[in-house]
């Protein structure tokens, strides 16, 4: 598979970027602050939300469609990436069957850990809904920070919790 790197930047939110592959989002990357992006071998990039001509023409603007989202997404618009196509290589029927359920809470609407586990058919696995959490490389795309603590906001992990605080309000005050 031919793998792409595509930074973009959203202001006032810092920077991200995807990696596409054959049509699919294969690792989507936010940082809150715009710091330099770095590619695999540690070569900094640019932060940019423009293409280079080469690089745009993916999948008949598949790349161009997914920012102008998550632009909406970060305007405060309510955006849906649950039809996105994830390279889910390697994951367990758990892993999966969490990945769906994610794929489908609702914008400004948040589910405990427990519960993420048990409408994966897994009620005895919190933890591990936890922990597949915290390990998302699709950020967004399966949108773990509307996935909380049975008695607090829970982890978001390396974007921390003021961060996922920060995603859940921009979405409660989209929602109303």
């Amino acid at each position: 598979m031919r793998v792409t790197r595509h930074p973009y930047q959203v202001e006032g939110w810092g920077v991200g970027e995807l990696w596409l592959g054959d049509g699919r989002v294969v690792l989507a990357h936010d940082a809150p602050a715009p710091t330099p992006l770095r590619t695999p071998r540690g070569t900094p990039g640019a932060p940019t939300d423009t293409l280079a001509p080469e690089l745009s023409r993916e999948r008949d603007g598949f790349f161009e469609d997914l920012v102008q989202r998550l632009h909406r997404y970060f305007a405060g618009v309510p955006v849906s990436f649950a039809e996105v196509e994830l390279d889910n290589a390697g994951t367990t029927p758990f892993q999966h069957a969490v990945a769906d359920v994610l794929r489908h809470v609702p914008w400004g609407e948040v589910v405990t850990y427990g519960e993420l586990a048990e409408l994966a058919g897994y009620p005895r696995a919190a933890r591990a809904a936890g922990t597949f959490c915290a390990r998302n490389r699709f950020s967004l795309f399966l949108p773990c920070h509307r996935v909380v603590g049975a008695v607090g906001i829970g982890g978001y992990g390396s974007l921390g919790v003021a961060y996922k605080r920060r995603l859940l309000d921009l979405e409660r005050h989209a929602a109303r």
